[in-house]
């Protein structure tokens, strides 16, 4: 989840655990027993020159330090929400993706790919969808993602399937879906199902049902999340997407605490 819009600059008056407690009211109120504020790199002036497009570089402004402390006063606080970060891949930066990922405190790194070079594969102002055919930016979505999992970086993935957000279904879905299994399982790192999807234009859990079911088939953890980017989105449809869980199979998800993985019962 994230301290601000998804359009909206992450300014200073959102950086305090007054706001951060409010993510965690929400969230007692669906009856969760901890969450993990997982805010994105593109916020942070470390990453500013990562990619070299606007809609990613100006919003790189805030020092990732202030949001480091800023998770400590709330552990301090006694709140029960986890230190993380949505760190995108970004092939060419891998370096820099990995000294992030590495140098601070992290409870759950959650990696993501929504950029294909200096097109976005979810926002279509900038969409990679005007730009190459369907297949072609499948195969090449996989191919990034199935290198963020192989990279070692990451303890979850997010939205595995997010290419198919404006409605777009692989082409070759078995052996699509199957790399990114085969990815996943090789490199011991869980995938998020997010209900996020359902607000989609494709209206569906992320990852698929059949692709979710292959998941389990293959021994791959899940975490679980509702990509929050405001209170009032904290928990939303998790009770849907814990039914698509059990349907596959699954019966316990993944917390982390300094990156060390635990299994907890799905509830009912």
């Amino acid at each position: 989840m994230h301290l601000a819009g998804d359009a909206e600059p992450l300014t200073a008056d959102l950086l305090t655990v007054d706001h951060v407690a409010r993510y965690w009211r929400t969230a007692r109120a669906h009856g969760l027993s901890e969450i993990a504020m997982t805010e994105h790199v593109y916020r942070f002036s470390v990453a500013a020159g990562w990619i070299d497009h606007p809609g990613w570089r100006d919003g790189c402004v805030v020092d990732i330090a202030a949001y480091v402390s800023l998770l400590r006063e709330v552990a301090a606080a006694g709140l029960p929400v986890r230190a993380g970060i949505e760190l995108d891949w970004v092939p060419d930066r891998r370096d820099e993706v990995a000294a992030v990922a590495a140098g601070h405190p992290w409870d759950v790194v959650l990696g993501s790919y929504h950029w294909l070079g200096v097109h976005e594969i979810d926002h279509r102002a900038n969409s990679v969808w005007d730009t190459a055919g369907e297949a072609e930016v499948w195969e090449r979505y996989v191919d990034g993602w199935c290198a963020a999992a192989a990279s070692g970086i990451y303890d979850t993935l997010a939205h595995p399937d997010l290419a198919k957000v404006f409605g777009s279904q692989p082409p070759a879905r078995d052996r699509i879906h199957g790399r990114m299994v085969e990815a996943a399982a090789a490199a011991g790192v869980c995938i998020e199902v997010s209900s996020a999807g359902y607000r989609r234009a494709i209206g569906e859990l992320y990852p698929a049902p059949d692709l979710l079911a292959a998941f389990r088939r293959a021994g791959v953890p899940v975490t679980i999340g509702a990509d929050a980017h405001g209170p009032a989105g904290v928990g939303r449809d998790l009770d849907r997407a814990r039914v698509e869980l059990a349907a596959a199979g699954y019966r316990s998800v993944t917390l982390f605490r300094s990156r060390e993985p635990r299994q907890v019962e799905l509830a009912a």
